[in-house]
């Protein structure tokens, strides 16, 4: 399995970031594509708007919201996530980019935990 991290996507790109990989449903307001150097962006498997709308980034909710996005990962129904695994595949390091302020209860951190615990899909 790739070596994964992640970064919010206003932060500069780093020399070891590997595929840059932006998560996020909506694109990140101001940001530039020329300074996010994205190499994929997989919309389908940042939360739905559903429950992005319900968590609206309370600390509170978060516990309810990683196991709620958990459970719209294992169910992949834009087929994204089984897209984003066959890349991990095929590279040695992957940065998941994010938007978010908080840097400890967001969607990249749950979806970094999901990856680690299905290393053996990819």
């Amino acid at each position: 399995m790739a070596r994964l991290h992640i970064h919010r996507i206003r932060e500069d790109a780093a020399q070891d970031d590997g595929a840059r990989i932006l998560v996020d449903r909506l694109w990140p307001r101001g940001v530039s594509k020329d300074h996010a150097a994205l190499d994929h962006w997989f919309k389908g498997v940042a939360p739905s708007d559903e429950l992005r709308k319900w968590f609206g980034h309370d600390p509170e909710k978060f516990d309810r919201f990683a196991q709620r996005y958990r459970e719209e990962l294992d169910e992949d129904a834009s087929g994204e996530v089984a897209e984003l695994k066959r890349v991990l595949r095929d590279v040695d390091s992957a940065t998941l980019l994010y938007d978010a302020k908080d840097e400890e209860h967001n969607n990249a951190v749950v979806l970094l935990d999901w990856l680690r615990d299905h290393r053996s899909g990819f």
